[in-house]
This record gives C-alpha cells, structure tokens and sequence, in this order.
C-alpha cells in the first residue's frame, strides 16, 4: 500500500476533478503490475495497473492494493470492479472507501458478492491526506481550503507600507508553488491585486496545469490589466455592475455576483460553486482583511505557515485583521500536524480546530 501511495502521487497535479488513486498488483509475493490515475477521462489506476501485467503472467488470484475503494460506477470510464472481477482477482485492499455517494462503499460490497476477499482502512490516514480536498468536496460540497501565509518569526507578514518581498527565502518560495500547483484554485482579495498585481501561476516547479486565479472583488474593481486576467480569472463580486462585467469579461474573466446581506461577497456561498465546479484543493495567498473574513467565517480549513527567522516590528502589518481578544478563551486553538525547515525558514501546516 505504500508503494501504492507513492504512486497516487505522480498525479499530484494532474487528476483534478478526480481523486488521486495508485494501484499495485501482487501474486505470489510479487509485484506484477501497477499504475497511477493520470487525469480525468483517462483509465483509473486498477485498470493501468491491470494493462502493466507483463507477458507470461495473469492477474487471476492476485491481490489488488489499492488508495481507495474501486468504483462501481460507469462515468467517463467504466466500473473498475468490473474489470478486476473479469481479470480474476482474488482480494482487494483498498486504504479507505470511497466518498463519492455514487459508490460510498458499493464497490467493495460487488467485489465481497462476486467471491473477491475485500478489507479497507489500510494506510486510511496517508490516503485520506492525499485527497483531502477530494474528500471535502465529495462530503461538504466544497473545496478544503488551505490558507498560506509567509510571515516573519513575530508573526508579520508586510511592513506597515506593503512591502513583503521577500520575507522569506527561495526554497520557501519554492516549496510555496508545490502547494500552488497542487492547488485547484488559488484565491485571492482585489486588495492584493492592486497592490500587488500577481500573476498566481506556478513558476518554479514544473506542472501540467496551472491553478485558477480567483478574486474577491465585491465592487468589480480589479484593473483591466490587471496581470491575472490573462489566466482567467474567476472573479466573486457583490454587485452586478453589467459595464463593469463586460469590460471584465472581454479580458477573458468570468464574473459570478454572490451578495451577501452586508453588501460584500457571500464567501460560503463561493465555496460552494467553487466545489461545484469540481475544484478540490484551494490556496488563499491573500492580504489579512480577506485572511480575517474566511477565519471568521470558519472557512479555513488549513494555515500553510511559512516564517522566517526575521523581526519586523509593531508596525508592520498582521496576517489577518481580526478583533481584538479580552479573554484568552476566545483564542483559535490549532493542530499543528507538521513542522520542517525549508531552507532558512520554517513551514508549519496546522488544522484549526
């Protein structure tokens, strides 16, 4: 299973909508095939690692590994259970079910009725951290959102007059366009647009794909050049202001007008369509008054931290604008589940709890 796991990883970049699956065949003690889901429409991972039995062997009696439950379902591809029960295999280890409701454990149950011996939760913790954002999208309807900041070792993140380049070093901002490119999606607030005028593409590791860029933008007040709208943007506003959405879309954005009572972007409601769209994963590089909204609202599912051994000062600017605490019992508790250096600067990765 945990070559299978590595496997799955080879589609870091690629699978999105999909999950990221890998699948090793065993017969005799020995591996005789295995294969990785490459990207949506294209054979899932049991059926390239069927196509990887080598001349001279069969699959018949072999045991399946694979990262998560085989579907039962037709989609732009057919059943995986079918193929595997028609090759003859004798059990599948799956590391967890799947959460898609069209299968939600259906695969496993054809498998267990046509004679296969079926077992699941095998590695479940490193599958379900592979997918993570697969998974919040199959049982919230949203994507998991993962809120990265580059911020100095008291906690600041731009001097009181903008600037934060660079805070932290070149390995950091490295490792910073794995996550990118990981990424669905990367969110950001017009602030941050017109400070900044990023491009959110993935530089410096080499991907297939590029990220979306995403703006909250409630008064359609992103520039028309605007560097990000040749990527096309997706562009949250909160009033429908139709000659600014034309101008907008010519330059090749699409704009959505999501109000919320207050008059600014319903942010859950973004969430949803961005899950609705098949978006898995989504990276917020934005400034603290956008930071602040999604922490409290309760958006943010994730913080990707990464802090420099640096001091800025009082002065400098936070990493999200949030009222000020009386009590230490108002205080957002976190799990930091890990914590690396990245050349000069540590990363920590915490859940909010």
């Amino acid at each position: 299973m945990s070559r299978a796991l590595q496997l799955a990883t080879y589609g870091l970049y690629t699978t999105t909508p999909n999950p990221r699956v890998g699948c090793v065949l065993v017969k005799d003690g020995v591996i005789i095939g295995e294969g990785w889901h490459e990207s949506a429409g294209q054979p899932h991972a049991e059926i390239n690692a069927l196509a990887k039995v080598g001349a001279g062997r069969t699959a018949q009696g072999a045991t399946t590994y694979v990262t998560l439950e085989p579907c039962s379902h037709h989609g732009r591809t057919p059943p995986c259970v079918d193929a595997l029960m028609k090759a003859g295999i004798a059990r599948v280890v799956a590391a967890m079910p799947d959460p898609n409701p069209l299968v939600a454990g259906q695969g496993l149950a054809q498998l267990a009725a046509a004679g296969i011996a079926v077992a699941s939760g095998l590695m479940e913790a490193e599958a379900r951290a592979l997918n993570v954002g697969f998974v919040s999208r199959m049982t919230r309807g949203r994507p998991w959102l993962r809120l990265k900041v580059a911020m100095s070792l008291d906690g600041k993140t731009a001097l009181n007059n903008g600037l934060s380049q660079w805070i932290t070093g070149p390995e950091a901002r490295r490792d910073a366009h794995a996550w990118r490119a990981r990424s669905c999606a990367v969110l950001t607030g017009f602030g941050t647009v017109r400070d900044d005028d990023p491009r959110l593409t993935v530089r410096e590791v080499v991907t297939p794909r590029q990220p979306r860029p995403v703006v909250v933008d409630s008064r359609l007040e992103t520039p028309l050049t605007a560097k990000l709208l040749e990527g096309g943007a997706l562009i949250f506003a909160a009033q429908p202001d139709a000659e600014n959405i034309s101008r907008l879309t010519a330059r090749g954005a699409e704009v959505i007008v999501l109000p919320n009572p207050a008059g600014k972007v319903d942010l859950a409601a973004m969430l949803l369509e961005l899950g609705r769209r098949g978006y898995n994963e989504v990276l917020v590089e934005a400034g603290a008054k956008l930071n602040a909204s999604l922490l409290r609202e309760g958006l943010v599912d994730e913080l990707l931290i990464y802090q420099a051994p640096v001091l800025l000062g009082d002065q400098a600017r936070g990493m999200a604008d949030l009222p000020e605490l009386v009590e230490l019992s108002g205080a957002r508790r976190l799990t930091i589940t890990d914590r690396r250096m990245i050349g000069a600067d540590q990363r920590i990765l915490a859940l909010l709890n």
